[in-house]
Formats: C-alpha cells, sequence, structure tokens
C-alpha cells in the first residue's frame, strides 16, 4: 500500500515536471510556403490576417494586392515589431518574385512570429491587384 502511495506520488511530480517545462517552452513558428490560392482561400475564410507586401515603396506604389501594408525585407528586423507588433497573428508575406518573401518570413519567425506563411512573388497572384 505504501508502495503505490509512492509511485502515485512520483507519477503526479512527473507529471507537473513535465507540464511546468512545457509552460516555459514559447511556441515558435516554422517556415510555411503556400501557394498563392491557399493564400486566396486564408483571406477568403473571414479568419483575421495581415497582408504584408515586403517589396520596396516604389513597387508597392504601381502595384499590390488590396489591404497589404508595406514592411520592405531589408527593414522587417528594425520595424516589425512597432508595425506589427502581434506575434500570434496570421500573417501572409510575399514580394515580387518570391526570394525577398521567403527571407523576410524566415526572419519573422526567428523573431518569434508564429503563423507566418509565404506566397511567393506578385508576379504569381493571379487575383486582382490595385495601383496608386
Amino acid at each position: 500500500m505504501y508502495m503505490n502511495k509512492r509511485l502515485s506520488l512520483v507519477f503526479l511530480c512527473l507529471i507537473l515536471v513535465v507540464v511546468l517545462v512545457g509552460c516555459n517552452n514559447p511556441v515558435t513558428g516554422e517556415y510555411k510556403k503556400i501557394t498563392p490560392t491557399q493564400a486566396k482561400e486564408i483571406m477568403d475564410s473571414g479568419d483575421p490576417f495581415v497582408l504584408l507586401d515586403v517589396r520596396t515603396l516604389a513597387e508597392f506604389t504601381t502595384e499590390r494586392i488590396s489591404g497589404a501594408i508595406l514592411v520592405p525585407d531589408f527593414e522587417i528586423t528594425s520595424r516589425a515589431e512597432s508595425e506589427i507588433p502581434d506575434k500570434t497573428a496570421t500573417y501572409l508575406v510575399y514580394c515580387r518574385s518570391g526570394v525577398r518573401s521567403e527571407r523576410a518570413a524566415r526572419d519573422l519567425i526567428a523573431m518569434g512570429y508564429i503563423t507566418v506563411y509565404d506566397f511567393g512573388g506578385i508576379l504569381s497572384w493571379p487575383y486582382e491587384t490595385v495601383s496608386g
């Protein structure tokens, strides 16, 4: 009887340690490449998201996806936390061809953003865009 109580106590302590250690580990994101179609499905789902254009201001002004905010890839690490502070939000990232969006998405993940999707470049975007 005493041995069963002791084993139960040890088991309970082990569970408590696992839970406490798990609570101290931050949730981390991982790089996720999706298609423009998958990005459009997220946009049309009604769930909240942030559409992030990581090109230059000149590119953004010429043509962009409606609703996008501009944070150029070369400024992500210095501007992200002040301009897009919610690290738990869903981010959809694009650039011109997909190179800068991958780099920016990986930078965001390294900074602690959790749900970051890279859907490549506007050149592959088959849906409506705006200019001006």
